[in-house]
């Protein structure tokens, strides 16, 4: 039976408004690298990477809104034993997507990027584009088995509970599917601070690289081009270390039972969490030579028909 209040009606209207966006943003950078793949046969690291990233976040937007729209306007759908698991599956499956294809792309950025004379860091900016492939790989694979283990936690809790299921107490078996579903949480927990260290990592060696670079400059009077990526990739990485701080946050607040029920902090964390893949993904166009200059030739060609 459909039940949706005024309440959850403010909240789909926002996150409809925020996943529209968001899809179009993705899939502009989707489309924009598979012409370019079609014409070049052919695609750098980073395109490789970005491509990836788009396809998760757009799938992950679609996904994640239409899951959204039916729990608040069927509120018990999702304990339903044919729909519960494959639900929990591919909402882990495209977050954790989303987060390791991220860190990936701030890995590369600090490799390619940043100068140092360690042979290590050498031996890794020469190999680097021989090692995405593996990184990307493993990061899918990654995801998939965290999936895995949330989709198997999800049919052992909600066998547990389904003879209250049957007789129809759907408050109460969600209340004890969201209290036992901490080993999921601790699961997402490892997989974003893995991957969060790694952003943290990138930002700090690319900080250092920028300052080192620009006390050279300074030293021997002298401009370089360098400068603009270093700044471009810095801007690319803090952002991401600002809205993935945002997210630990909100990750940690859901763990609290208390928070659960308060309704300013779940409007928050939906207004955060539908924003994040449209607002970083536009970042990245716009730190994107390339991109960036599609996307102001189309909103010009935009002006000059709606004039």
């Amino acid at each position: 039976q459909a039940n949706a209040t005024s309440y959850g009606a403010t909240i789909l209207a926002i996150t409809t408004l925020e996943t529209f966006a968001g899809v179009w943003i993705n899939a502009f950078i989707v489309c924009v690298l598979c012409i370019a793949w079609v014409r070049k046969k052919t695609l750098n690291s980073s395109e490789k990477i970005l491509l990836l990233l788009g396809c998760c976040r757009f799938c992950y937007l679609c996904f994640s809104w239409m899951n959204w729209s039916l729990s608040i306007i069927y509120p018990h759908y999702l304990y339903v034993h044919p729909t519960f698991q494959p639900t929990v599956f591919f909402q882990t499956f495209f977050n954790c997507s989303n987060v390791w294809f991220s860190a990936c792309l701030c890995v590369f950025y600090c490799i390619k990027i940043a100068n140092f004379r360690n042979r290590f860091f050498i031996y890794l900016k020469v190999k680097i584009d021989k090692i995405v492939p593996w990184l990307l790989l493993g990061s899918v694979l990654s995801a998939l088995a965290i999936a895995i283990i949330a989709y198997d936690i999800a049919d052992i809790k909600l066998g547990n509970n389904r003879n209250s299921t049957r007789r129809g107490n759907f408050l109460k078996v969600s209340g004890k599917i969201d209290e036992n579903f901490f080993h999921t949480y601790f699961i997402y927990g490892f997989g974003f601070v893995t991957s969060f260290m790694a952003v943290i990592s990138s930002a700090v060696f690319l900080l250092f690289s920028l300052w080192r670079h620009k006390h050279k400059m300074q030293t021997n009077s002298m401009n370089s081009l360098s400068m603009d990526a270093h700044i471009r990739a810095m801007k690319s990485i803090l952002s991401f270390f600002i809205m993935y701080s945002i997210n630990f946050i909100i990750l940690i607040l859901s763990l609290i039972p208390s928070t659960k029920e308060e309704k300013y902090v779940v409007f928050l964390s939906l207004l955060f969490l539908y924003a994040f893949p449209g607002v970083h993904s536009l970042i990245l166009i716009l730190s994107n030579p390339k991109l960036e200059k599609i996307l102001l030739r189309i909103v010009s060609c935009v002006k000059c028909n709606v004039c």
